[in-house]
């Protein structure tokens, strides 16, 4: 077998993996005139097993899981600094990487059929883990997510679509590759979801497979599905290359290049990051440096044939998936972006969102149409946040639950900052011995523990409690939340708020409310974080500051027992005085 840098097989059979191939893949110098293609998988040669093979790594026991907050919070501070920095530096370079990979895909590809590969970095993936198939757009690599494959990889086993530069397969028989592909896959695992994850045109493909099959355990994220093409710009671009006589050299690099000056800076600023010109006029000349560099690599991707050939493609991947909306009962996430110059992203978001009956929709106010490869956008953070990772046929908040990171705990964080330096709250614990300490020192470091407090006014106590006992003990605390966090669609209060407001306490650890969840938590030893009194003691009124509301019957002592856990009672103070002060200053 002939190793090369990437890996590609047919559509209708499965990757194998080969951890061996890493060793074996070509390492090229980083001089300015030189290309490295990095960690791109596999063999040029069609693999006669249909069965994938990998090498599952164990889920991490409570020892590992401490082991894991421990170093995720040493890397706060300086750390956390640095890798910022170069966060920002590494997403400078994604159009570079993506059309670098691009680059050696097509090259390596033989003009055959559509086929899956599987990316080195992504993988091996946690024990149990779910498949993901990513159906990519209009350019057809299977890249578009190449940002966030090493992450992917972890928890997902992952595949990739890659339609070859000259293929010409129908819409209808690319519905029927990736039906066979999951068809094969659920019946290797029956119990395992299958992610389908679309971007652009691929959101059409998904759409149309879940229509075609109900029976399948399926979970869609698509991102900016092309079901609106009808409405999009691109109308009038179809409509020309249909009289453009074949003679003219018309291609995306050519007009690109008929534009010079502002035009062009508008054009591309416009469609690839969708951002203001004056917000980023300096990183938009270095955009514009690598993007220019790379209109060859564009056009070899996309030349007059294979463009007329997609856009024809769009149409009817449109036409079909509109006619089958009726028929598709998969849990589905919608991407929309707010500044997508290709389409009306999130008008069209809406609309699936009411005509899906398990539907729910993220909005991304200042992103542009490829927004799977834009800076800040965290493929997995998003998921986590709508609960949408599971590894079974439902969702276990417990054993599904991945830890935050150091970059997802900052930005919770950041976004609650204001809470703090309002509030300048003081934290004391109790020891063994009996002495009051300044600090978090008196919470046990061994699980299961069962805090249990009052809510002070909205409960603002709440996240600096949470966010300081992370900080100072190393400590994750999963805190029982009320169901309005959680709610699905189908719940009238839903149309009046947007859930999305709650993703960060999900990504933080939030379950809801039940006898069940508190049971899995103490059984696995987590630190855990009760409010009794719930939102009722949270919006108490006037005259009622410092009230207990807690039910008559306090269950949760008896399930505390039985696992033996340490129960820590708290309270909170100052809060409800600060903000009658501030109304009687306002009276």
């Amino acid at each position: 077998m002939a190793v090369t840098g990437v890996s590609i097989f047919p559509a209708s059979l499965s990757p194998v993996i080969r951890r061996d191939f890493t060793p074996l893949v070509g390492k090229f110098s980083k001089s300015k005139h030189s290309i490295s293609f990095r960690r791109l998988a596999v063999s040029t040669e069609q693999t006669p097993t249909p069965t994938p093979t990998t090498t599952a790594t164990p889920t991490p026991t409570q020892t590992t899981t401490t082991r894991r907050l421990s170093e995720k919070s040493e890397e706060l501070g300086e750390a956390e600094v640095a890798a910022s920095v170069d966060e920002v530096e590494q997403n400078g370079r994604v159009w570079r990487e993506y059309f670098e990979r691009s680059k050696e895909l097509i090259s390596r590809s033989d003009g055959g059929p559509p086929r899956w590969f599987t990316p080195l970095e992504c993988g091996p993936p946690l024990k149990n883990s779910p498949l993901l198939l990513f159906l990519p757009g209009i350019l057809s690599v299977g890249l578009g997510l190449i940002k966030n494959h090493c992450r992917i990889g972890k928890i997902f086993e992952t595949w990739c679509l890659h339609i070859p530069v000259m293929d010409r397969t129908p819409f209808t028989d690319l519905v029927k590759q990736v039906e066979k592909t999951i068809r094969l896959e659920n019946n290797r695992s029956p119990n395992r979801p299958i992610y389908l994850v679309g971007e652009s045109f691929g959101g059409c493909l998904a759409l149309a497979v879940a229509a075609s099959n109900p029976d399948i355990d399926l979970v869609l994220i698509l991102a900016n599905p092309t079901t609106s093409i009808s409405r999009s710009q691109l109308q009038p671009l179809m409509t020309l290359l249909e009289f453009i006589p074949n003679q003219l050299p018309f291609s995306p690099p050519n007009m690109l290049s008929l534009m010079t000056g502002q035009p062009l800076r508008m054009a591309i600023e416009s469609v690839v990051k969708g951002l203001p010109l004056q917000e980023t006029v300096g990183q938009l000349s270095q955009d514009l440096d690598a993007i220019s560099s790379y209109l060859s690599v564009l056009a070899d991707i996309l030349p007059r044939e294979t463009l007329h050939w997609k856009l024809q493609m769009l149409k009817s991947g449109s036409a079909v998936s509109n006619s089958r909306l009726h028929a598709v009962k998969a849990q589905t996430l919608i991407l929309s972006s707010g500044r997508d110059q290709l389409l009306p992203s999130q008008e069209e978001g809406e609309r699936l969102c009411h005509v899906l009956p398990k539907c729910e929709i993220r909005k991304f106010n200042n992103s542009g149409h490829f927004l799977l490869l834009e800076d800040g956008i965290d493929f997995v953070t998003i998921i986590k946040g709508a609960s949408f990772y599971r590894r079974g046929k439902y969702l276990d908040y417990v054993s599904d639950y991945m830890l935050p990171t150091p970059t997802e705990f900052k930005k919770a964080a950041e976004d609650n900052k204001w809470i703090s330096a309002f509030t300048s709250p003081v934290m004391l614990s109790t020891l063994e011995d009996g002495k009051i300490v300044r600090g978090l020192a008196g919470i046990p470091s061994e699980g299961p523990v069962l805090l249990v407090g009052y809510h002070m006014l909205l409960g603002f106590e709440l996240v600096p409690l949470i966010a300081n006992i992370f900080r100072e003990r190393n400590i994750l605390v999963r805190g029982i939340a009320h169901p309005m966090l959680f709610m699905k669609k189908g719940n009238i209060q839903e149309m009046f708020l947007d859930v999305s407001q709650y993703d960060m306490y999900r990504i933080m650890g939030a379950v809801p409310v039940s006898a069940s969840n508190l049971f899995k938590l103490l059984s696995s030893k987590s630190h855990v974080l009760l409010y009794p009194g719930g939102v009722r003691e949270a919006t108490h009124r006037k005259g009622e500051e410092y009230k207990l509301m807690w039910p008559e019957q306090s269950e949760f002592v008896r399930m505390a027992a039985r696992f033996g856990a340490k129960i820590i009672p708290f309270g909170a103070v100052g809060e409800d005085d600060i903000s009658e002060f501030l109304i009687m200053m306002i009276k």
